[in-house]
């Protein structure tokens, strides 16, 4: 099933309706989405939530004959999460502005697929705006975001997954994912999960999957090679063992010392950071819009980093026609 304007149209409507405040967007600052999503330690579960989004053949292909991800790996970085953040923590003009944006961008991506590739083969139709792939895409990031915060921060309770859940299939409103079409509770989500990492399952690695992860995982500059090597370690030590291997990612002993030594690391160091380095400056920037507050001198200098890599990796208006707006799920896809 392919979702149409009309689909989202419908669903935005919906969240319109039950916005309790404008300023604070689809969520607000009370909700799970926030609590968890404002968290910076999230960037450390990037890399397995793009490798698991590559594991969908549609995703893969997508990405391979309509993405500008090699030749601007940085711009469609900060592009991506310029939309994320909209979506999550911008006020709700600005949130349904960039799901019209992402829903039409999506709307163009279509094609074949290249290769016999688990149930898919050679010549198969896809589409970005097929229900299934949506709902992949939006699982990888729920699953990694639960599975990250509670290795670095504290195991969550029953009630807050759930809470987290019921958020997250809101935020899937925004992508024109309708209620009934989401595993109904955490659950449920979770045995979802489960099915899509054993054999058998839609989700397989294929040929552009791989080289894609390959060309992720290499030191987009000079110098980041030591960082990009303790990336992919990571990286490869969260992805559930069927995909790693497909993907031919070794974690062996030298490995798991790694993993194990940087989560007991961040532990430690993590919770103790000041709120303007821990959270994110999307967060910080949206509490201060809702308590109409200047930010703090630290606060104004981490936004204005982020600000000067957006405004760099803009497309220029004269080649607006061939600009992507970026996946609003992932710096990768």
């Amino acid at each position: 099933m392919i979702v149409d304007r009309r689909d989202l149209e419908k669903l935005l409507e919906r969240l319109s309706r039950e916005a309790r405040d404008p300023r604070a967007g689809v969520f607000g600052p009370e909700s799970m989405l926030w609590r968890i999503n404002r968290e910076s330690i999230a960037f450390l579960g990037g890399g397995r939530a793009a490798l698991l989004q590559l594991a969908h053949p549609y995703v893969a292909h997508a990405i391979e004959q309509h993405s500008q991800t090699k030749s601007d790996l940085l711009g469609r970085f900060v592009r991506t999460f310029d939309n994320m953040f909209a979506l999550v923590f911008g006020d709700l003009d600005s949130a349904l502005r960039s799901a019209r944006r992402v829903h039409a961008y999506h709307g163009t991506i279509k094609g074949q697929i290249d290769e016999d590739v688990g149930p898919f083969a050679r010549g198969h139709a896809y589409a970005a705006n097929t229900l299934p792939a949506l709902l992949w895409v939006q699982a990888t990031l729920i699953h990694t975001s639960v599975q990250v915060f509670e290795l670095v921060i504290r195991p969550l309770s029953r009630w807050e997954k759930d809470a987290y859940y019921e958020d997250s299939k809101k935020f899937g409103f925004l992508f024109a994912i309708p209620e009934d079409a989401a595993p109904p509770d955490w659950p449920a989500f979770e045995r979802y999960v489960e099915d899509m990492f054993a054999p058998g399952s839609p989700i397989v690695v294929g040929r552009p999957a791989r080289e894609m992860a390959h060309f992720l995982m290499q030191p987009p500059k000079p110098g980041m090679g030591p960082f990009m090597s303790w990336y992919s370690t990571m990286t490869a030590a969260l992805l559930p063992e069927r995909i790693r291997d497909e993907y031919g990612l070794h974690v062996g002993e030298r490995e798991r010392a790694v993993f194990r030594g940087s989560i007991e690391t961040l532990r430690r160091v993590y919770p103790r950071l000041p709120a303007p380095v821990r959270y994110l400056p999307a967060y910080n920037d949206a509490l201060r819009r809702i308590a109409a507050e200047r930010p703090t001198s630290l606060e104004r200098l981490i936004s204005g980093v982020w600000d000067r890599l957006a405004r760099a990796n803009r497309p220029h208006p004269r080649d607006r026609g061939h600009g992507k707006p970026g996946h609003a799920a992932t710096p990768s896809t």
